[in-house]
């Protein structure tokens, strides 16, 4: 079963779970539904805003590398 039928098959399931529900009951789901859309949407504008904000001339590698060679330890070993 590929994802078209069995998204479609879902769909068919939560209608017949909810085909004896109130008017009122399915008027809330719809409007929690849509809520729940928005937010999402909003989430994803919001994580998009931060895609290609750093710049630099560095390379990835050359990035990684200048973090972990500025790396201190401030450990001290104690003496048995």
């Amino acid at each position: 079963m590929d994802t078209v039928d069995f998204n479609n098959n879902l769909v068919k399931a939560y209608l017949a779970l909810l085909e004896n529900a109130s008017t009122e009951n399915k008027l809330e789901l719809i409007s929690r539904l849509s809520e729940s859309i928005r937010h999402s949407l909003r989430d994803k504008r919001n994580i998009d805003r931060f895609y290609g904000a750093w710049k630099s001339d560095e390379s990835a590698e050359e990035i990684i590398e200048q973090i972990q060679t500025s790396r201190t330890s401030i450990r001290q070993r104690e003496e048995f």
